[in-house]
């Protein structure tokens, strides 16, 4: 599943909030500065990809009387471009492998910047960093039903895609994340 700029501060919170959990790591500088380097790797990560699909749509779009023609299906000619462009990009696909280099490039980070200090292996670290993000995203399908199950329970209805609406999704998902231990 993909990271998308509106979740990454909530990662970024919760490998904060894993690290500093996990007894194994001390956080020199507190929390904050944690959360503001993976939130950096992450942003960088997340646009990498945008660009990547912007490339490949541009792509598409460029072609499009050809692609009708030969009566191609566009969304498996849209990876396929995806797929081509990617080491161009920076971008690993698979998700598994991606959320570990994730994960590895802040640890490196982290130790560059001399925020974290641990006793155990790199790889120990770097498995905490990864965990955090997969399980948030795990979690994160969850956390917007419950958010819409309340919204839904209100007597008043609330359109989707209003600022009443986003304002009140926001409030109750930060509510949310704070109840299941994810967010400082």
């Amino acid at each position: 599943m993909k990271i998308s700029l509106r979740t990454i501060p909530h990662i970024s919170n919760k490998i904060a909030i894993d690290l500093n959990k996990s007894g194994v790591a001390t956080m020199t500088k507190g929390l904050e500065p944690v959360s503001q380097e993976a939130q950096k790797i992450l942003i960088d990560n997340v646009n990498k990809e945008m660009a990547l699909e912007e490339k490949a749509r541009t792509i598409c779009e460029d072609n499009e009387e050809e692609i009708d023609f030969m009566l191609a299906d566009e969304r498996q000619l849209f990876f396929m471009i995806k797929k081509k462009l990617a080491p161009e990009f920076g971008v690993i696909l698979n998700y598994e492998e991606r959320y570990s280099d994730i994960a590895h490039k802040i640890l490196d980070e982290l130790y560059e910047e001399d925020l974290i200090h641990f006793e155990v292996t790199e790889n120990r670290i770097k498995n905490i960093i990864y965990n955090s993000i997969t399980s948030f995203i795990a979690d994160d399908s969850a956390l917007q039903d419950a958010v819409m199950d309340k919204i839904r329970s209100y007597k008043k209805r609330y359109i989707p895609g209003t600022d009443e609406f986003d304002i009140l999704y926001d409030k109750l998902y930060k509510e949310e994340l704070t109840k299941r231990g994810m967010q400082q």
